[in-house]
């Protein structure tokens, strides 16, 4: 989840999409690798990450998850001053729009890939408890982001949608839902900022 605010107040880095991609697409081979690995070794089956479902059940668990995440990070902004929030996430909404929709994209791809897909089931596998392994996954995505150590509101930021992510591939086994909902709730957030539609606190 990424939170902006309305004027970058630090010089950043300029954003390179092409190395972006490429780094995010080489995790991603990696990640697709393992998958079909543990699936070739019947440890995870394909039913377990792909569950068929109709498109209305589809639609409402992505829907509900999806409003729920952004009203979420909308009342966030009102409470949160923009001096907690990372720099990183101050500047998101400065990409083109397209930029931004892709770099969205594959970083939540190569997120629920890695963290639903891999680490979630075999926690699920080793422990056999559901919330348990939703908990030690989402613990492991906090400590992967390194950059909001510094300000630890981040990680409530993305505490509460990772453990949501966790929940919805839980119940649904379809690897598709959380990563659909990751990737509206990055996109929706951002672009609401981009369009001055939510401010950050001052």
């Amino acid at each position: 989840m990424v939170i902006q605010q309305d004027e970058p107040k630090t010089t950043h880095k300029e954003f390179k999409l092409k190395d972006v991609l490429i780094g995010n697409l080489s995790l991603i081979v990696i990640c697709l690798s393992v998958i079909l690995v543990l699936v070739n070794q019947n440890v995870i089956t394909i039913d377990e990450i792909f569950l068929k479902m109709n498109l209305l059940e589809s639609a409402c668990w992505v829907a509900i998850p999806s409003v729920f995440l952004l009203l979420f990070g909308a009342v966030l902004t009102k409470f949160i001053p923009a001096i907690y929030i990372d720099d990183t996430n101050k500047s998101y909404q400065y990409l083109p729009t397209g930029v931004l929709v892709i770099f969205m994209f594959f970083s939540a791809l190569f997120e629920e890939l890695l963290f639903r897909g891999v680490i979630q089931n075999l926690m699920d596998l080793g422990f056999q408890h559901d919330w348990l392994a939703i908990i030690l996954t989402t613990m492991l995505f906090l400590a992967f982001h390194i950059q909001y150590y510094t300000k630890p509101i981040m990680l409530l930021n993305i505490m509460i949608p990772s453990l949501m992510f966790g929940w919805i591939y839980s119940a649904t086994h379809n690897l598709l839902i959380p990563f659909i909902v990751h990737f509206i709730l990055n996109v929706g957030t951002t672009l609401l900022f981009k369009y001055k539609i939510l401010r950050l606190k001052e």
